[in-house]
């Protein structure tokens, strides 16, 4: 069959399996909206967070940056799944035991003011938005290629389906379909990277094939640093950022991780603390499958994609290029005239282009994969980002629903609450359409801003609100406000304002928009706790609550109130 036929078969499978599961999941009451009833078990839970966690920025992205990067796009791999331990250990049994619902929720409560809580709320919407935008694009992207439909009407139909299942089932509803969706996007991205491994370096363990070597003998990285230097590239296996950068880029998405209100939210769906942590464990094992296995795939993607294009006649190019080129996703432009394809460095004599979002999405066709794997890796790209986009839609309409509507006016019945979270969810679902059609970058760019955001508003209240009694509202206010609008701005300045000085020229001590969330991060923490100083206290009960968090002591279910 056709690529076309098994994309159809394959992702209309999965798609009917999730929406089945959000029919027989529906939430029927606020608490089985928010946290699923708090009832899954920590198995469900740890595969429901695996698929949260890994985006359409890990599963289409991650590799694809890799690829083009080499050693720099390391970052991404260390600084996500270093973020997801910190969070897991560090933060998530803790924020548990509180038994809140969401980070202004607790935000709220820690630091006795609804003021507070409003501007968490403010901060989970910028990270959410800028996080569902990413989502939204790797959707697009997935369905212009496969259902052959330009990348705007992929974003619509994505939406669509988004909207579908995660305004009907809430938590529950996407808890469930997330245990099927990370059952498919783990399939799909192991099952390609099995195959390649064996066609390049014979051994059918991708992690070990990236250090194996090729029909010639050759270590596979030794050859793939052999063939850029040929063409102008610097080598795959060298880096070419600063430390400075890759530090801070590195430490922005690990601590941005901890600050991530759609993942903090997943340990409030299990029954105990105990259950918390335990589910965070099977999460990490569950993740740890895609995240080493990501290199492989970016190395066999680079090298199988230069040794098929680099010097050919241009009427003889392999047909995944003519294909993707219909997306606007890879360009060939024959500026010297002599009919062959030049892949270089220099990007005036550059005559190939390729988008590395679709580095992934590309290798099975690549590597001449059997038609049924091609179609395998479009419904494991869509579990990808719905999962996620499904997770950040609930935060989205849960802020609006919950940390505002019903701080204000908390005399509101549970059944209109209900009606304005979906509302909330539906409104949201629009606006991610709109970034997933005009992006502010690729996937895995975007998605490290809403890091960037999340490490410098939220994760230094967190922390602090855990660990320090004597931090107060004022600072805590202060410093979130300081800690987004700093790295907002540096962002929209580099990305929007002024583009053409986005280099390590012009930036601030080096640091990259990608990483400046660090920066925003100790701004946080140092106005935070200069103001706390300089201010009263916090009231002695809230001081008392802050020691009872801190107790390992099992607590009972998250209430809704």
């Amino acid at each position: 069959m056709e690529i076309l036929t098994w994309t159809y078969i394959l992702v209309g499978i999965s798609f009917a399996l999730y929406i089945g599961i959000a029919i027989w999941s529906r939430a029927g009451s606020t608490q089985e909206f928010y946290v699923a009833g708090g009832g899954v078990s920590p198995l469900a839970n740890g595969m429901a967070t695996a698929a949260d966690w890994m985006s359409a920025a890990s599963f289409i992205s991650m590799a694809g940056i890799i690829s083009f990067a080499g050693y720099d796009g390391s970052v991404y791999l260390m600084g996500w799944t270093g973020g997801y331990v910190l969070l897991a250990l560090l933060l998530a049994p803790y924020l548990r035991k509180f038994g809140k619902f969401t980070v202004p929720d607790f935000v709220g409560d820690r630091y006795y003011s609804n003021t507070a809580k409003v501007v968490a709320v403010i901060c989970a919407l910028f990270i959410s938005f800028t996080y569902v935008a990413g989502q939204m694009r790797g959707v697009g992207i997935v369905f212009s290629r496969y259902l052959e439909v330009p990348i705007e009407w992929g974003v619509v139909i994505g939406m669509c389906i988004v909207f579908f299942y995660a305004v009907l089932g809430g938590m529950k509803g996407i808890t469930y379909t997330q245990v099927a969706q990370y059952c498919v996007l783990i399939f799909a991205y192991m099952v390609p990277a099995i195959f390649i491994s064996m066609q390049l370096t014979g051994n059918p363990i991708p992690q070990l094939g990236l250090g194996g070597e090729v029909a010639d003998g050759t270590p596979l990285l030794d050859k793939l640093d052999g063939v850029l230097a040929e063409l102008g590239f610097a080598a795959y296996t060298s880096g070419r950022k600063s430390i400075t950068d890759i530090f801070m880029i590195t430490l922005a998405l690990m601590v941005g991780t901890a600050g991530l209100p759609h993942v903090i939210v997943r340990f409030f769906t299990v029954p105990r603390v105990k259950d918390a942590r335990l589910s965070a464990g099977y999460a990490l094992v569950f993740i740890a499958i895609l995240y080493t296995t990501a290199p492989a795939i970016a190395a066999f993607g680079m090298y199988n994609a230069i040794d098929s294009t680099s010097e050919k006649n241009i009427s003889g190019l392999p047909e995944w290029i003519s294909t993707w080129q219909k997306t606007n996703l890879i360009s060939v432009e024959d500026k010297n005239g002599d009919g062959k394809v030049q892949y270089v460095a220099d990007p005036v004599a550059n005559e190939l282009t390729i988008d590395r979002d679709i580095m992934v999405l590309a290798s099975p066709e690549i590597a001449q994969l059997p038609n049924w794997v091609v179609g395998l890796v479009a419904a494991g790209a869509m579990a990808a980002a719905l999962s996620t986009a499904a997770g950040l839609l609930l935060v989205i309409s849960t802020s609006v629903s919950r940390d505002l509507f019903k701080t204000f006016k908390p005399e509101i019945s549970e059944k209109r609450e209900l009606r304005i979270a979906r509302i909330a969810a539906a409104g949201a679902v629009l606006l991610a359409g709109y970034f997933g059609v005009n992006p502010p970058g690729f996937v895995a760019q975007v998605v490290a801003f809403a890091f960037g955001l999340a490490a410098a508003s939220f994760f230094p209240v967190i922390i602090m609100g855990i660990f320090s009694s004597r931090i107060n509202k004022e600072g805590a206010i202060s410093g979130m406000i300081t800690g987004l609008v700093f790295t907002i701005g540096y962002i929209i300045y580099f990305k929007f304002i002024s583009p053409e000085t986005n280099n390590a020229e012009y930036w601030w001590f080096g640091v990259s928009p990608e990483g400046i969330g660090s920066i925003g991060m100790i701004l946080n923490f140092i106005v935070c706790v200069t103001i706390s100083k300089f201010t009263p206290a916090p009231p002695q009960a809230v001081q008392d609550m802050v020691q009872e968090i801190r107790i390992p002591r099992g607590a009972g279910k998250a209430q809704d109130h």
